[in-house]
């Protein structure tokens, strides 16, 4: 990210320490995650430490820190999905590609998470395969969806 890039995030801000989970939001749906010079130039922009700011930053899932496979899979672990077979799903999506949640594949094609809740209950185990949701899925059917995608 440039220079540019950051002044036009930042420029939606006035610079103040309240200001510090819109500006990582921002930077996160911009470029999919947030980087070490991110962390660095909104530092130096708010005026806090990087320690400051990874402190924040780390106390919510929703905010990475290691750049996205072209392929996001989350595995949902709400209880819902817990309870219909979450688990076996997660222990599979790890199988298949060789990675453990959090990790993104050697060729950087998939990157792997558990999340706390989809909001999907009813539909129970869901997994999000970038964007779409899949319900009510199996081990057999989500590594079909898998192998598709390889």
């Amino acid at each position: 990210m440039t220079d540019n890039e950051y002044g036009r995030i930042f420029s939606a801000f006035k610079g103040e320490e309240g200001d510090l989970i819109a500006i990582l939001l921002r930077i996160q749906e911009k470029f999919g995650y947030i980087s070490e010079d991110a962390v660095k130039h909104t530092a130096q922009f708010l005026r806090l430490s990087e320690n400051q700011i990874y402190g924040v930053a780390t106390f919510y899932s929703k905010f990475r820190f290691t750049e996205p496979g072209t392929t996001s899979i989350k595995v949902c672990m709400g209880t819902a999905c817990h309870v219909h077979g979450g688990k076996l799903l997660s222990d599979a999506v790890g199988w298949k590609l060789g990675v453990s949640i959090g990790q993104v594949t050697e060729d950087r094609r998939f990157d792997f998470q558990r999340v706390n809740c989809l909001g999907c209950c009813a539909l129970a185990p869901v997994v999000k395969i970038n964007d779409r949701v899949h319900a009510r899925m199996m081990v057999t059917g989500l590594e079909e969806i898998l192998s598709r995608r390889e």
